[in-house]
């Protein structure tokens, strides 16, 4: 029935492709083709302006946040947005660099390679990548939602611009998000021939080439292609494998197809895109001596002795996409998003980062998604608005052992999951405005997800098939968990939004918005550890049901905002305030337990958590001297500041009391700031652009738990850039970048499996808190799991780009 349901939803989505075609062919369209963008709204899609490098990043970069063009300053949404120039001008590399210059968010790899990710906005988000988990920040490449992490961490090459989505989305986009979304728009096709060459080196060999080719057929028809060689040495070395860590090794590729009708009423655009990253496993490194083989902390982080290479680590990763726009008439557009996407990630994850074999897990995560949304967009004088319906089919599965140092040589506390969600929603938005000046949005959204979970835990002798082994059951034992659930989540979730305009350049709003998560069940959660409602009829399925399941979350969030302009649009600012009650929330995690008398991983996870959040934040531009030197000079200072006070109101442990006092929010920093100054001078033929940025975080905890392991400290990062652009309409440039000019060493994420206290502070055997760095007690395996990963070190590389 579910393969019905799926297989049906994508027709509908191609017979709209066809049917719409007909009647669009007949009307007459006054928009301009050259900016109509895929989703549907003039957006600025035309080669990079550079002649005034300061305005263009303020008040006339175009979003479609709310689904139609807006300037950045008009539209009431928390929202950051980079366009191409700007992060080609910053040396941006991949999805993560965009973190230092946005306020209160974190986007970050996540553990043990280089291409899943971890998002945050506002202290909401999800780092844990195992499949049961809903992310709480939307990923959209070209108005794609991806489902999963895996792969989620997008290189920046062929891109139009990103844009950074602060607070529940829902009523706008296809997905609900519960805490925000980052969209990844590429380019579109340009109406004539044209081949784009980019190619960089840098520290670390880092050796990248970025070719793109296209070409109208006809006068409606327009193909392309683009390809991506991303490669650099490793920040360090494993010393024990003797090969890079922390190196990059991907090839990547995107193919578009383009149809836009002569009165260009009907636009559709269909693109492929995949990666293959064949880089080593990225591994840890310890912060502590081996507790069992006194193994010593080696001197430079981005070294590990990990020994765990099964399975080779291999990443790959695609799909296709279909959007079609369809202009009814002059209020109403019919659009379509049609896509499905498939990624494998084989990875050895070591997580005590020595030679032994001790908690190394090799794991498999494979995902694929179906997703079917359609649009109908209305627009008038007074009103706009839109409605649509969303589908979303994914199959997201896992395999990972658990090698551990036991008497029994070969012994694999293994673990499998499957998880089935089928999501459908319906959602509406619009605008009335009262006057000029006086606007009120509604919005509303209805969720029905459903998942479906298997979970299964046995222990074995020898590797599982996937990881090229035949295994026995240890001791002929029958698997300690083997459960199946579905279970069904229905949520409605509003906004609602009042702007106000005192003047022309100035634009005041308050909103109300609700997000919702849906629940599910823990994918790494043990039946054996299930509490017994009937002693006398022992455990029971409902018993285990009921203890891996965890209920949705929810975000309640208020927010006010002024954006303005002000002296002919050289100072811009955006400042906004928001209060969110976050409940039921989610909070995953895994302990060392037994399961058949062997030592595993075991999921925990519960609706512990009631939160309260609250904050400001700041994005300033100002354009200090415009055209000083001749036609095109400029010199700015642009600023980002985020502040959040996020607090846990009850937070319920392990043993049933409310520790709230001793928790803290993960991957959100009470601070975030950054400070931009660029300047443009005629140099000539062309134009020099000159930029550095300095940004700052402060204390970041990696878990809900302090550790004086893994936690942060506040850091400073400093990156700078100098790009000249010359020939005619600025075709080609050279530029030289730098980030982490400093070479600061920070932590970005970890592994702990060490004895403490409920406060976080490490205990010795004798339950007393170590003062003297010695006594460790490890929770799993024998070594002890303090592990760190680290951001990049300092690079400096060159770029050359051209435009033919």
């Amino acid at each position: 029935m579910k393969a019905l349901r799926t297989s049906t939803t994508l027709k509908l989505g191609v017979a709209f492709a066809a049917l719409s075609a007909a009647p669009a062919m007949a009307q007459v369209a006054p928009t301009d083709s050259a900016t109509t963008s895929q989703d549907g709204a003039a957006a600025a899609q035309s080669a990079p302006d550079t002649t005034n490098v300061a305005a263009q990043d303020t008040a006339d970069i175009v979003v479609t946040a709310r689904r139609r063009a807006e300037t950045l300053l008009s539209v009431p949404i928390a929202v950051t947005a980079f366009t191409a120039d700007k992060l080609e001008k910053s040396g941006a590399i991949d999805l993560t660099d965009i973190q230092n210059t946005t306020p209160n968010t974190t986007l970050k790899t996540a553990r043990g390679s280089n291409s899943t990710l971890a998002a945050f906005i506002r202290g909401v988000g999800q780092q844990d990548p195992v499949p049961g988990f809903e992310a709480g920040i939307g990923i959209y490449l070209d108005d794609v939602y991806l489902n999963r992490p895996q792969a989620a961490v997008l290189d920046i090459y062929d891109v139009d611009r990103i844009e950074v989505l602060r607070g529940p989305q829902g009523t706008l986009y296809g997905r609900n998000t519960i805490g925000g979304a980052v969209k990844y728009v590429t380019k579109r096709l340009p109406d004539t021939p044209e081949v784009r060459v980019k190619a960089s080196y840098g520290s670390y060999n880092q050796a990248d080439a970025v070719v793109a080719l296209s070409t109208p057929i006809g006068d409606m028809l327009k193909v392309g292609v683009a390809g991506a060689r991303l490669s650099r040495d490793g920040f360090g070395r494993n010393t024990n494998l003797n090969i890079d860590n922390y190196n990059k090794d991907i090839w990547a590729a995107r193919g578009t197809v383009e149809f836009e009708s002569p009165d260009t009423r009907l636009f559709v655009r269909i693109t492929g895109d995949y990666t293959h990253d064949t880089s080593n496993p990225r591994n840890g490194h310890r912060l502590i001596p081996g507790l069992a083989s006194g193994a010593p902390v080696l001197a430079n982080v981005f070294d590990t002795q990990a020994g765990l290479n099964i399975p080779r680590q291999n990443i790959e990763a695609g799909g296709l996409s279909m959007t079609v726009n369809a202009k009814l008439t002059d209020a109403l557009t019919l659009r379509s998003i049609s896509a499905y996407r498939e990624d494998t990630s084989f990875t050895p994850i070591d997580f005590d980062a020595l030679p032994a074999v001790d908690v190394d897990v090799p794991a498999v995560y494979r995902n694929k998604q179906t997703s079917q949304e359609f649009q109908l967009l209305y627009s008038s004088d007074k009103l706009n608005g839109l409605i649509g319906y969303y589908y979303l089919g994914a199959k997201a599965t896992t395999g990972f052992g658990v090698l551990l140092s036991t008497t029994v040589p070969g012994l694999d506390a293994y673990t499998a999951g499957d998880v089935r969600t089928e999501t459908s929603s319906v959602y509406g938005d619009f605008t009335f405005d009262f006057t000029p000046q006086l606007s009120l949005s509604l919005g509303g959204r209805y969720t029905w997800d459903e998942r479906q979970s298997y979970i299964f835990k046995a222990n074995y002798i020898g590797l599982t098939p996937e990881f090229g082994g035949t295994p026995v059951p240890f001791l002929g034992t029958p698997p300690s968990t083997n459960f199946r659930g579905t279970a069904n989540f229905r949520r409605f979730t509003p906004r609602a939004s009042l702007s106000f305009k005192p003047g022309e350049n100035h634009l005041l709003y308050a909103s109300y918005s609700e997000g919702f998560k849906g629940g599910g069940f823990d994918p790494r959660g043990s039946g054996t550890s299930a509490p017994i409602s009937n002693p006398a009829a022992g455990r029971s399925y409902q018993d285990i049901y009921n203890f891996l399941l965890f209920r949705p979350e929810s975000v309640t969030s208020y927010e006010i905002g002024w954006k303005g302009a002000a002296l002919d649009k050289r100072l811009t600012w955006a400042l906004d305030g928001f209060y969110s009650d976050y409940t039921d929330v989610q909070v995953p995690g895994s302990v060392g337990c037994l399961v058949g008398g062997v030592q595993t991983f075991c999921g925990i996870t519960t609706n512990a958590a009631k939160a309260r959040i609250k904050g400001v934040e700041l994005e300033t531009n100002a354009i200090l001297a415009r055209d000083f030197a001749g036609v095109g000079s400029s010199f700015s200072l642009a600023g980002t500041m985020g502040y959040i006070d996020a607090r846990y109101r009850r937070f319920i442990g392990p043993t049933g009391v409310d520790v709230a006092n001793v928790r803290v929010f993960q991957n959100t920093p009470d601070w975030t700031a950054s400070g931009t100054a660029t300047a443009a001078l005629p140099v000539g033929p062309g134009l020099v652009t000159a930029n550095t940025t300095v940004s700052y975080r402060s204390l970041t905890h990696q878990f809900e738990t302090a550790s004086p392991f893994l936690d942060q400290p506040g850091y400073t990062l400093w990156d700078a850039g100098l790009t000249y652009a010359f020939g005619e309409g600025r075709r080609y440039s050279v530029g030289v970048y730098g980030r982490n000019l400093t070479d600061k060493r920070y932590k970005t994420s970890g592994y702990q499996y060490i004895k403490t206290d409920i406060a976080g502070t490490p205990l010795n055997a004798a339950n007393q808190p170590i003062t003297n760095g010695t006594g460790y007690v490890p929770t799993l395996g024998k070594e002890g799991v303090a592990t760190a990963f680290y951001g990049a070190p300092r690079q400096v590389f060159g770029t050359f780009t051209a435009r033919f």
